[in-house]
């Protein structure tokens, strides 16, 4: 065979470069399937945080503890802080209720309390639905029970009840009302700071935690206390009516043990869940209408007040606590 024929004979090729190119159309196979097998991995991870991700966003306890049940007593949760944006928040707990009071088997509803108090206005909205729901469900009662704590906001929610359960060694009461705050004033003198503050209206520093506190607006302040304090004393008092036993220190803050709330008519007897359910209700079934935040709105929901809180923590606030 002559030179040029070798040439163009593929068989002639060296055999080196034979097996290097199957070499690399093997790798190239092997790449490929390899990519396919970690595309595949990442997919199933993907779906597999979906997943979870919609799991935490369902409120499954909603799904299957208002399905279909035989009579029973309906639960609603007011546990801690009662505050906008709060598991405790006023539209947190209306809707609740609203659905407790709504299930065509529900022979009376509890709200257990666990709570130190909060926002006096939150507090007030749930106590005018509590009140309204009891108007137009009049066959259905409505029953506070406490547990640790009912004090300030708690127990302004708690007097619009029928009937006020506690444990003996529950703490109830501080019917009272204050707005807290801060004064910079001398360690700024101390660090050599100045305070340039410019308001458009005489009053609107008030109470600035960084300027002197001007006598006028501390006068106004404990007028605007005394305004909400006098509210909270009318809740109290239309809600026991009869019942409460007034003293002269009931309405100044203090708080009381259970058994010691019972004598003065702050609540209405010993009991637990279970107990009223069981024995006033009569009805032992016990269904969770509290409608709790998932995951994803408490995070949220912490953030944003996280943000707020590093804004405005220096500045007094008004609370029943």
């Amino acid at each position: 065979m002559s030179e040029p024929e070798k040439q163009r004979d593929p068989s002639a090729e060296p055999v080196w470069e034979r097996k290097l190119i199957e070499r690399l159309a093997l790798e190239s196979v092997v790449e490929q399937r390899r990519k396919r097998r970690w595309g595949i991995f990442f997919k199933l991870v993907g779906f597999a945080y979906l997943g979870v991700l919609l799991f935490a966003l369902v409120d499954w306890s909603t799904l299957f503890s208002q399905a279909e049940h035989r009579k029973h007593t309906a639960l609603v949760e007011l546990s801690g802080v009662i505050a906008p944006g709060a598991e405790a928040s006023a539209e947190s707990v209306m809707a609740s209720l609203q659905s407790a009071f709504e299930d065509k088997n529900t022979q009376g509803v509890i709200l257990r309390i666990n709570s130190p108090g909060g926002s006096p206005v939150q507090s007030g909205i749930i106590n005018d639905e509590m009140n309204r729901l009891r108007a137009m469900y009049p066959n259905v009662p409505l029953y506070a029970v406490v547990e640790d704590i009912c004090a300030s906001g708690g127990y302004y929610v708690a007097v619009a009840a029928d009937r006020i359960y506690v444990d003996k060694a529950s703490i109830v009461g501080s019917i009272g009302v204050l707005m807290e705050g801060f004064g910079f004033t001398g360690l700024m003198d101390k660090l050599g700071v100045e305070r340039r503050l410019l308001t458009a209206g005489e009053n609107k520093g008030f109470l600035d935690p960084f300027s002197p506190q001007d006598e006028g607006h501390r006068v106004h302040a404990r007028e605007l206390l005394g305004d909400v304090h006098q509210q909270f004393i009318d809740v109290v008092r239309k809600g026991r009516g009869d019942r409460l036993k007034e003293s002269p220190d009931m309405f100044s803050g203090l708080m009381w043990s259970g058994t010691r709330s019972i004598e003065l008519g702050l609540a209405d007897d010993l009991g637990s869940v279970e107990f009223v359910a069981r024995e006033v209700v009569k009805a032992a079934d016990i269904v969770d209408f509290t409608q709790r935040q998932n995951l994803a709105e408490r995070f949220a929901k912490q953030f944003g007040a996280d943000v707020g809180e590093s804004v405005a923590g220096a500045f007094s606030r008004i609370g029943l606590r």
